[in-house]
């Protein structure tokens, strides 16, 4: 198995709360990680920790091999944070136009946008479902639409890793089923998914292992496998102790 990402040991505290206490677990690529805890357990701050948007003060990330203060192949990496779909109905930029930019990190300086990358964007945006949306102003678009493009814009860079905080967050029912069709759908060809959510029976149904934040502020890594959802809701209540995965 490729070892995609490995946390050891890690605590994280900010100046009125610890949120991390020795958090430790490991993916190889394809699985999907949901992360399962109550808001202020460190569900984001992990997800920050990953991306390096935060210092990593004690303990050990490691991505694709690599120590994270040494990491420099931003371009595996892929995040779709809860508040993509935010932007106000004016916001001066198309679907491709902000589904494109997250090619630019990746071309030298004053290199042009050519028609094989647009064509990318098109594909993108086709496997989310939103390819007939090209040259709409990303503002007049639904939260669901527009949480669908910024999925497309990290899909764009083709990522190996998928960093997902509650995508689904604020979403209608129709595109929050539509949104979760996608992330199985990339997680079936491979990709690898870390995703909080909420909605704990939804993540429960698509993950195929758990990290559980439960009231002691500490992190449970387990097999889906090995748990039925009345099980993981007493992890996370702190009625239940088990083995880590």
């Amino acid at each position: 198995m490729d070892e995609i990402l490995r946390v050891e040991n890690l605590n994280f505290e900010y100046p009125d709360a610890p949120v991390l206490r020795d958090v430790s677990f490991t993916l190889n690529k394809g699985d999907f990680l949901g992360i399962i805890g109550a808001n202020g357990a460190g569900k984001s701050t992990l997800i920050k920790l990953i991306l390096n948007l935060l210092p990593c003060p004690k303990g050990a990330i490691t991505l694709f091999g690599e120590d994270i203060s040494s990491f420099k192949d931003a371009h595996k990496i892929g995040y779709v944070s809860q508040k993509s779909n935010a932007f106000a109905k004016n916001f001066p930029a198309t679907v491709e136009e902000v589904v494109a930019a997250n090619l630019y990190s990746q071309k030298k300086l004053f290199s042009r946008y050519t028609r094989a990358d647009r064509d990318h964007v098109r594909e993108v945006l086709s496997r989310v479902g939103m390819d007939g949306y090209l040259d709409k102003p990303i503002g007049k678009l639904s939260g669901g639409q527009q949480q669908r493009v910024f999925i497309a814009r990290a899909l764009v860079a083709e990522p190996e890793l998928l960093l997902m905080d509650e995508p689904t967050s604020g979403v209608d029912a129709a595109n929050a089923a539509a949104i979760t069709d996608i992330i199985t759908d990339l997680n079936s060809r491979g990709m690898t998914i870390v995703m909080t959510n909420h909605d704990t029976p939804a993540l429960f149904k698509i993950s195929s292992v758990l990290l559980i934040f439960c009231e002691h502020g500490n992190g449970e890594f387990v097999k889906k496998t090995d748990l039925t959802l009345d099980e993981v809701n007493d992890i996370f209540a702190g009625r239940r102790k088990h083995h880590h995965a």
